[in-house]
């Protein structure tokens, strides 16, 4: 009777250490899911962006603006699982960020712009790219050219330049750009829309650039310098088209002759000769010019203007090599 008793015993030890192996081995299994996760989680904290432009939202927290009339709540799922403590703090981090995004976004209702250099800007981004201005870096470099820029952007578009590329059609006359600004610049020309408006003369641009250019001759401003003979300019790209006097750079070729030129308007002056183009017609007598500079000269005979005054005279001139040559009197 008592052998019967102790090998009872011994079977219920066992059953015992088999349920609670049994036991250990299901909470293990239970744990692989969890692990799987943390991994997960670990590949995605760098990559994490929120996830649109209004909601930010982590497991924790849903971050709202309550501009665009989102609400807000938040979800009280604690885990007390020790596998699960690094997830707890990679959502914290979420959380941080997505706070910071949230106070970026409602800056666009608020207006506030707390960077400020001179000019103020809302995004922290936005301001250390504007600071390259004045610290003259430029981290992007072109591969092909060698040119660099300080924004990434600004090295996108300049990109298609060697590529060709001018996705933009313009559906009134067909031509093509490579930048959909300067589409929406040119469809002003078909529109006759000028937005800019010069207040001392009344003079309208269709293009701000032209605007702010023009601006400078009624200030006189010429705040570009040549470094090598001191001549001053008001519009930087005319600066940098003077430098190439000094470089000897010649960067537009004619395709069809191979002649070099240092400036692109030269360059599509010159295409005339090759077409026999006159598209430059005088309203008064029907005369065809192939430049616009020959039309404007010609035009002075029908309007009388003599827009060239000599200083010491009076007398007045119809064209700029009359004029010059009428000073040599006084010399």
């Amino acid at each position: 009777m008592m052998a019967f008793i102790k090998e009872e015993s011994e079977d219920v030890k066992i059953e015992e250490t088999l349920r609670v192996k049994h036991e250990e081995t299901e909470e293990q299994t239970d744990l692989v899911p969890l692990k799987e996760e943390c991994e997960v989680l670990k590949e995605m904290e760098e990559k994490y962006q929120y996830e649109n432009d209004h909601d930010f939202k982590t497991e924790e927290t849903y971050f709202s603006c309550s501009q665009t009339e989102k609400t807000s709540k938040t979800s009280r799922e604690k885990t007390e699982n020790k596998e699960t403590s690094y997830v707890t703090r990679f959502q914290g981090r979420k959380s941080l960020n997505q706070q910071r995004n949230l106070t970026d976004h409602t800056r666009l209702h608020t207006g506030e712009k707390p960077y400020t250099c001179g000019k103020s800007f809302k995004h922290k981004g936005h301001f250390q790219d504007h600071l390259r201005i004045h610290t003259g870096e430029k981290p992007y470099t072109c591969q092909q050219c060698g040119k660099s820029f300080n924004r990434k952007i600004i090295l996108n578009r300049h990109m298609i330049i060697h590529t060709g590329e001018k996705p933009f059609i313009c559906q009134q006359c067909g031509k093509g750009f490579n930048q959909k600004v300067s589409l929406n610049q040119h469809m002003r020309i078909h529109t006759g829309e000028k937005l800019y408006t010069c207040p001392q003369c009344g003079k309208s641009f269709t293009q701000k650039v032209h605007f702010q250019n023009h601006l400078t001759i009624h200030t006189g401003e010429k705040p570009y310098t040549c470094k090598q003979c001191g001549k001053s300019f008001n519009r930087k790209e005319i600066l940098n088209t003077h430098m190439r006097i000094h470089t000897g750079e010649k960067p537009y070729v004619c395709p069809q002759c191979g002649k070099r030129f240092n400036r692109k308007g030269i360059l599509d002056t010159h295409m005339i000769i090759h077409t026999g183009e006159k598209p430059f017609t005088c309203q008064y007598c029907g005369k065809h010019f192939n430049h616009k500079g020959n039309l404007d000269c010609h035009m002075r005979i029908h309007t009388g203007e003599k827009p060239f005054t000599c200083d010491l005279c009076g007398e007045s001139f119809r064209y700029k090599v009359t004029f010059k040559h009428h000073m040599r009197i006084h010399l």
